[in-house]
């Protein structure tokens, strides 16, 4: 085993490689094909290999994530000791646990998760050589048994925060808080991208080694520890290893991590916090912890699609209704309490003090996909678009370098909303947020589009060219728009041979007047605007189905389709029962929810309304925020939410005062 002598971020920025697997002269580990099982879901995402983006709005905030965010956060795990508690605990290097939280190994992972997405999008030798490093530094880390904890392993009598109780020090005793589970569970995630990415096994055989002694060690036989994880995600890593492997045996225990949620008999409760209240088939509230809750209903709709279990289908259905109708902010954020980075009581959204967490935007994404591949309907892309463009980007500023934790809705310069800070910082110390910013936002292109056998879903709208296959239709399809800066969108179908096949195309709930599905959040006044559609010049009369126009014809080489979904400022309320929006309206111009920032109102500020028969103007300002289009009245100019906060601190609101 070589000793890495040199300081670890030389290995990474000078691209020193030092790898432990043997390799072929390719560099792919040689084993045998991994098989793939049934995936349970019906309706298909394309890959984001099979969709290169060329888009003016998503393309430049990707990019930045590749080529800055993920250098600059592989700098600050560096700094951080996350690599170096690998190495120690592997005995290459002496010393301490570094880092503050049990957890901090999987900023590692997400990463790599990241940086894999990004291969795929487009191979990239050097690149594919660090992640080689950083393999190579996990790996070192990992106990004989598959064990793979670096601050258990490192002294497991001293956690690296007074928060974790030992006990006896030995493994899984606290499993309520020790991210043990956790950690496996990014470690899967990750693993399985980069095996997607390259066909290497190097990462994943340490994945499946770690989920092999998960296997061994939990569940109901004699010797087994009866027990479930303090935080999920190991059940979605545990479901996607099964996936690839036809491995029964992660598909049964993420099942028993599950089923034994709110179960007295097998553990002692922690309580509404970790979802552990009542049996996750009996939950109809989105509770507790907002990442670990989305994350956790993820792995139940999963668990409904492969396994067909109409018990846990209908516990995530009742889920769903409940959060869009009463625990979602306007920008698709999820979670109003700070205490506890928790969901509050139905309609408890409060704007200063509103948590939102990145993490948990980003966890309601990979929800929502989930339940679009169930049931195709463009409800649960209305929830992905809005979060997407607005609460979800807020959390990295435009230069890539800084993050928002916590994603309010309303600022007074003074209240410290971002763990200590009125404005976006540039690491934590608990980097959670930033690292799954880095492993979501490279995958994007994958949402674009999905299949079933005979019909192609168009979901979001981007600029892009994408090649697949439609069941035995081999099919070329391009985007070109400036959306969410405007509405008209034109597509490209080029199948290899002319072929029958349905083509939906998602209608966007702000289109069609729903803010978001449900009561939740109304316009003040319906827009009498129409979406048009037209096929080779030709316009097409056809109703929305399921929020999607569905077009079956047979297509052939060089079909177009014209798109215009018309964008107005639009004027949003809340249901009365939310109380802290009474009176008041926000503003939307498209998807994009607007926010004022007392940068651009320096005079009246804190005297903004907006009154009953104000007139709005659009105007795109190409050198303002990296290029946004602003809203302006009279009064007052407003910017997208998802930019406030780049030009220092000052103060902000969503939700404006209404005069009548």
């Amino acid at each position: 085993m070589k000793k890495y002598n040199l300081p670890i971020l030389m290995i990474f920025m000078s691209f020193l490689v030092f790898i432990s697997c043997k390799e072929t002269k390719n560099g792919v580990v040689q084993s045998s094909k991994i098989s793939a099982a049934k995936a349970g879901y019906e309706i298909e995402p394309v890959n984001i290999q099979n969709v290169k983006l060329n888009d003016s709005f998503w393309l430049p905030i990707i990019k930045r994530v590749q080529e800055i965010t993920i250098q600059y956060a592989i700098q600050k795990c560096n700094e951080e000791g996350r690599f170096e508690n690998f190495l120690i605990a592997g005995k290459q290097k002496t010393g301490t646990v570094r880092g503050e939280m049990p957890f901090d190994d999987t900023d590692v992972y997400k990463i790599i998760e990241g940086a894999s997405n990004t291969l795929i999008s487009a191979p990239d030798p050097k690149l594919e050589r660090v992640l080689d490093s950083l393999i190579a530094i996990v790996k070192i880390g990992q106990e004989a048994d598959g064990y793979l904890t670096t601050w258990r392993t490192i002294n497991p009598a001293k956690p690296p925060c007074t928060w974790v109780p030992v006990i006896e020090g030995k493994r899984w005793e606290s499993l309520q808080i020790s991210h043990e589970c956790y950690n496996a569970g990014h470690l899967i995630e990750a693993a399985i991208v980069h095996f997607e990415a390259t066909g290497k096994r190097n990462f994943l055989d340490i994945a499946i080694k770690n989920a092999d002694l998960l296997v061994r060690t939990f569940g109901e036989k004699p010797g087994q520890i009866r027990g479930v994880p303090g935080h999920q995600i190991v059940e979605t890593g545990l479901m996607k290893l099964y996936q690839i492997t036809g491995k029964e045996d992660y598909l049964k225990l993420a099942k028993y991590y599950l089923d034994n949620r709110g179960n007295p008999n097998d553990h002692k409760l922690y309580g509404e916090y970790a979802q552990d209240h009542i049996p996750v088939i009996q939950q109809n509230e989105v509770v507790g912890h907002a990442v670990r809750a989305v994350y956790m209903y993820a792995g139940m709709t999963d668990i409904a699609a492969l396994t067909k279990d109409k018990t846990y289908e209908n516990a995530v259905n009742n889920l769903w209704h409940n959060m869009v109708n009463k625990k979602m902010y306007i920008t698709g954020g999820i979670g109003s309490r700070h205490d506890g980075e928790a969901f509050g009581a139905n309609y408890e959204l409060p704007n200063l003090t509103a948590y939102n967490e990145t993490c948990a935007a980003i966890g309601d994404v990979y929800w929502n996909h989930r339940l679009h591949n169930l049931y195709g309907k463009s409800e649960y892309f209305d929830v992905i678009e809005r979060t997407m463009y607005n609460g979800l980007i807020s959390g990295i500023s435009l230069n890539g370098k800084q993050f928002f934790y916590p994603n309010a809705l309303e600022s007074d310069g003074v209240y410290k909303s971002n763990r200590g800070s009125c404005t976006r910082q540039a690491w934590f110390d608990c980097s959670c947020c930033p690292t799954n910013l880095i492993r979501f936002i490279p995958s994007i292109p994958g949402l674009i589009y999905s299949k079933t056998n005979d019909i192609l879903y168009v979901n979001l709208y981007a600029s892009n060219n994408a090649s697949f296959t439609l069941g035995k239709t081999d099919l070329q399809i391009s985007q070109q728009t400036s959306y969410p800066w405007n509405g008209k969108i034109a597509i490209s179908v080029n199948p290899k041979k002319a072929h029958q096949f349905t083509i939906k195309l998602r209608v966007p709930g702000w289109a069609r007047n729903e803010v978001l599905p449900g009561d939740l959040y109304t316009y003040k006044k319906a827009s009498t605007q129409k979406s048009t559609i037209n096929i080779n010049g030709e316009s097409i009369n056809v109703q929305p189905e399921n929020g999607y126009y569905t077009i079956t014809r047979n297509w052939k080489k060089g079909d177009k389709i014209a798109l215009n979904f018309p964008m107005e400022v639009q004027e949003v309320e809340t249901n009365s029962k939310v109380e802290t929006n009474k009176s008041k309206v926000s503003l939307e111009y498209g998807p994009i929810v607007y926010a004022v920032e007392e940068v651009d109102n320096k005079n009246n500020f804190d005297k903004i309304n907006i009154r009953a028969g104000d007139t709005f103007k659009v105007k795109k300002e190409e050198n303002l925020l990296n290029g946004v289009n602003v809203i302006e009245s009279e009064k007052f100019k407003a910017i997208p939410y998802y930019s406030w906060s780049n030009r220092g601190v000052n103060k902000m609101k969503v939700w404006l005062d209404y005069k009548n």
